[in-house]
């Protein structure tokens, strides 16, 4: 398991370093095919002095499957043990998925090379100010069916979800107002 820690606004100490290690080292019972782990500690302005401690935490498995938390906390101590609660709830959603598609007699696909695509777009536009592109992200995009698409925009929680279906053509999956899913199918004309 390959784990990196990043902090913003914070100095990482050796102490909490040796803490965010063994948490994570317990991660790795729960999915044993746990192969990256990436950690964002960070102490953000708020008005309310409550809550400013942030810890983010994003895993990847073997079979490409990424899953992200977020928690907030008045102490980072606390924030990385409600991150940790939290990513141990998804992975069980996420092993019970699984369970359910084999059960259900569906193939799954759990190539080791197939990592699904996230994007994630933070702008921070002021109010008054024009619109304009303030960050880029680049991902790599897999071959995978709607159905498997759908299920990890759902473990991630987002509300799109950009893949490759199996013909080999971009799209999109989007939540809709009421409650289903859309998806973009785009066309060149």
């Amino acid at each position: 398991m390959e784990l990196s820690i990043h902090t913003y606004g914070m100095n990482l100490s050796d102490r909490l370093q040796t803490y965010v290690e063994k948490k994570m080292d317990k991660l790795s019972r729960y999915l044993p095919s746990l192969q990256n782990v990436n950690v964002e500690l960070s102490q953000r302005k708020s008005k309310n002095s409550g809550q400013r401690r942030v810890a983010q935490l994003t895993i990847r498995d073997a079979q490409g499957t990424i899953l992200r938390a977020e928690e907030k906390n008045d102490t980072i101590y606390g924030a990385i043990d409600s991150v940790v609660s939290k990513m141990y709830r998804q992975i069980k959603r996420y092993r019970g998925r699984a369970k359910d598609h084999r059960r259900n007699g569906e193939m799954i696909d759990l190539a080791a090379d197939a990592i699904p695509a996230v994007l994630v777009l933070e702008p921070e536009v002021e109010e008054e100010a024009a619109p304009s592109i303030v960050k880029r992200k680049q991902f790599s995009i897999q071959l995978m069916s709607e159905e498997e698409a759908m299920d990890q925009m759902m473990l991630l929680d987002h509300d799109f979800f950009v893949f490759t279906n199996l013909r080999g053509e971009t799209n999109v999956l989007y939540k809709r107002k009421d409650g289903n899913v859309g998806i973009l199918q785009p066309t060149v004309d």
